[in-house]
Order: structure tokens, then sequence, then C-alpha cells
């Protein structure tokens, strides 16, 4: 799984990335093996001024699958990462079961049994 990260209004430090990879971990670990890429966009949306203002982009990609894209917002940075990898895996989650769902759904052995009714 590739991650990628981008920062806007301040650099990316060593602690920042760690935070962001050990997150990811957690919220995708189950479902890694789907995932392709991760990027991750981290803002301070009104600068210097403070407030309700980091955000957290994640976008997943999946394998032949439209991404699953998560955003938060909160006055700390690292809170935002928390709630939105947090929120971001759980989607993931349920895009995969669907995915797996959808193919049991359509076995090969289904297929025999509605063509032998012919």
């Amino acid at each position: 799984m590739q991650i990628v990260i981008h920062c806007s209004g301040f650099p990316l430090t060593d602690p920042l990335a760690a935070h962001v990879q050990k997150r990811l971990g957690y919220a995708l670990g189950r479902s890694a093996g789907k995932v392709r890429r991760v990027e991750v966009r981290l803002s301070d949306l009104n600068g210097p001024r403070g407030g309700i203002d980091k955000r957290c982009l994640v976008e997943v990609r999946l394998d032949k699958q439209s991404p699953v894209v998560v955003e938060d917002v909160q006055s700390e940075l690292y809170a935002a990462i928390d709630r939105a990898t947090g929120r971001a895996g759980r989607a993931v989650i349920r895009r995969v079961a669907l995915i797996n769902d959808r193919r049991r759904q359509h076995t090969p052995q289904d297929l025999r049994h509605w063509n032998h009714g012919l």
C-alpha cells in the first residue's frame, strides 16, 4: 500500500508523517491487500487565525473501484487525522464487503444451476 502525504500551510514533520502512517495502518490493516494507494491531504484552512480549521482529507484507491474519499475538520490536526482515517477505514471495509457480496451472488456455481434449468 502506497501512502502519499501532502501538506498545505505547514511543513510535514517526521512525527506527523509517522502518526498518519500509524493511523492508516490501524484503519486499513484488514483491507490492506485491496488498497493500491492512499493520499492524505493536510491543511490549515484559516492559517494563523486559529479556530476549527485543521483539515484532513483521505483518498483511498482500491483495485478497479472508484476511490473512497473522507474529510474531517477539527481544531487540532491530530484529531482530524484520527477521525478521518478511522472513517476511511470503516468505509473501505464496507466497500470491500459489498464487492465480496456481489461476487458471491454471481459465482459460477450459481450460474450452473441457472443454466441447468433451461
